[in-house]
C-alpha cells in the first residue's frame, strides 16, 4: 500500500479534508490528538474498521474507542447516564474516554461484541476537524502495530504503519503524551478502567466517589472480556 505523509496544522483545511476523503472512502488515516496518534476509520463502517485489526495485528476482542467532534452523541448511545453528563461538561474536549450504552448503529465490531461503547471528544483541533469533515463518528486505537509503545510523534506512526495505512497526518508532539483515561458509567456509577490523562482526584471533584475496576491491578485471564482498551493486553507506555 502506498501511504500518503502530510505535515499538517488546523489551518490546512484542504490537507485535512483529503483525510476525510480517505475516512469517507473506508480508508484508514493516522492522525494527531492530545493524547497519542490515532488509527482512524469510519466508526460506522464495519468494512473499515475491520482494516484497523488487520494493519494493528489487534486481537479481535479489544474494542476501539469512538471518537467525535460534537457533544450531540444521541445516535451512536441508547442513553447518556447522568454522570456521564457531568464528565462530558466536565472534561469535553480532552483526554478521557466515557463508557456508555450503544445504540445499534455502531457495529459490534468496533465494541468486541459488548453493548456498550467508549466516547471520547478530543481537545486536538486537527482531530476534531478531520471527525468534522468526515461527518462521522471514527474509530480509533493508537496508531501503532499492537504491543508497540503508543505514538507520540508522526515520526513513530511512519515507523510501524507506513505501507500498512492510507495516510498519515500530523505534525506537532501530542502534549498530553499518554492515553485517555476511561471510565464504565454504564451501572449509574463512575469506575475506572483504564488510568490516563484524568486522574482519580479529578474525577471525585466532579462526581464524588470513584471506583477502580480491580482488573487495572492484576493480569486478566484468557477468557476475560475487557470493557476497554488496555484492559486485557498491555503495552509499553510512550515516553511523553
Amino acid at each position: 500500500m502506498d501511504t500518503k505523509v502530510c505535515y499538517v496544522t488546523e489551518k490546512d483545511i484542504d490537507k485535512i479534508n483529503k483525510a476525510a476523503e480517505v475516512i469517507k472512502r473506508g480508508g484508514l488515516v493516522a492522525f494527531p490528538t492530545e493524547t497519542v496518534y490515532g488509527l482512524g476509520a469510519n466508526a460506522l463502517d464495519e468494512k473499515a474498521v475491520s482494516k484497523i485489526f488487520e494493519a494493528k495485528g489487534r486481537p479481535q476482542d479489544n474494542p476501539l474507542i469512538v471518537h467525535v467532534a460534537d457533544f450531540d452523541i444521541s445516535k451512536y448511545v441508547t442513553y447518556i447516564p447522568q454522570k456521564a453528563k457531568l464528565l462530558m461538561e466536565a472534561f469535553w474536549p480532552g483526554p478521557i474516554t466515557i463508557i456508555m450504552p450503544k445504540s445499534d448503529i455502531i457495529p459490534d465490531r468496533v465494541t468486541a461484541g459488548l453493548k456498550c461503547v467508549g466516547m471520547r471528544m478530543p481537545s486536538n483541533k486537527v482531530a476534531r476537524k478531520l471527525i468534522e469533515l468526515s461527518k462521522t463518528p471514527i474509530a480509533a486505537p493508537s496508531a501503532n502495530l499492537s504491543g508497540k509503545p503508543s505514538p507520540t510523534t508522526i515520526g513513530h506512526c511512519i515507523d510501524d504503519l507506513m505501507g500498512k495505512v492510507d495516510m498519515i497526518i500530523g505534525g506537532d508532539r501530542c502534549i498530553v503524551g499518554v492515553e485517555s483515561t476511561v471510565v464504565d458509567t454504564t451501572d449509574g456509577n463512575v469506575t475506572i478502567l483504564r488510568p490516563g490523562g484524568i486522574t482519580l482526584e479529578m474525577l471525585k471533584e466532579v462526581v464524588g466517589e470513584v471506583k477502580i475496576d480491580p482488573a487495572i491491578m492484576k493480569k486478566p485471564d484468557k477468557d476475560f472480556k475487557p470493557k476497554a482498551p488496555g484492559m486485557k493486553y498491555k503495552h509499553y507506555a510512550p515516553k511523553a
